[in-house]
């Protein structure tokens, strides 16, 4: 009975086998076009836009200095509430003196 019930599920499996493997999707529309239009894409859409966003980025840089905002001594800012594990535990990982102010205000000032 079971072996009857196990030749029956493998005869169905087998029989709808095609309908359930899944074609790769490169090769399931036929499209021997594809790569030459990603790589149409590429250098007509992404290379150009890559570019423009250089440009921009070198044209901000060129802009000039910034100030640095007044400092103001909020409350809820640049709270140690213990001291961090490297240097004098009061200067964050990548302080910048210049931009960073520590809680008392500007180092150079």
């Amino acid at each position: 009975m079971a072996a009857a019930a196990a030749s029956r599920v493998s005869e169905l499996l087998g029989r709808f086998r095609p309908q359930l493997a899944r074609s790769m999707s490169s090769g399931a529309h036929g499209e021997e076009g594809s790569a030459r239009m990603w790589r149409a894409l590429t250098y007509f859409v992404a290379l150009p836009g890559v570019g423009v966003s250089m440009l921009n980025v070198f044209l901000k840089s060129h802009h000039g200095e910034h100030e640095r905002p007044e400092f103001v001594a909020y409350p809820h800012l640049r709270i140690r509430s213990k001291p961090f594990p490297w240097g004098d535990g009061n200067h964050t990982l990548f302080h910048n003196p210049h931009l960073n102010p520590l809680p008392t205000g500007y180092e150079d000032e």
